[in-house]
């Protein structure tokens, strides 16, 4: 038996108004699914055989910045094939004015990390020596 690869990934945001805009330009992208479930409100995206959903729930949420050093999500990566494609993905962060690291290598492969207007931190990785 194998281990199931990830179907989906789910984040909480503050604000859909606000993040749904930032993801749609960020995945070149429309959402397949927006829709309120009664406990909460969800738009979903499907990226290369993964679907990725901003929650927002009518509550409201706590409002402490995002810190990955608490128990939980550290961040969430994308992948990109080759270092080639992590360079134009900085590119295309560049153009849509998002700030960013810069790429950095290290042995295990090399990372671009930024985050969301919810300070979610985000990455996009490629393997080492590619």
């Amino acid at each position: 038996m194998s281990f199931p690869s990830i179907t989906h990934v789910a984040l909480t945001v503050r604000d859909l108004s606000v993040s749904v805009p930032w993801y749609t330009a960020l995945f070149g992208a429309e959402p397949v699914l927006d829709e309120d479930t009664g406990p909460f409100r969800h738009v979903v995206w499907a990226i290369d055989g993964t679907l990725i959903g901003l929650h927002q729930f009518p509550s409201g949420t706590d409002a402490t910045r995002f810190d990955e050093r608490r128990v939980g999500l550290d961040h969430l990566a994308f992948g990109c094939p080759d270092r080639a494609a992590l360079e134009l993905q900085q590119k295309h962060l560049d153009g849509l004015g998002i700030k960013h690291g810069g790429i950095v290598d290290a042995p295990y492969g090399s990372g671009l990390s930024f985050r969301d207007p919810d300070n979610l931190p985000l990455e996009f990785f490629a393997p080492p020596g590619a």
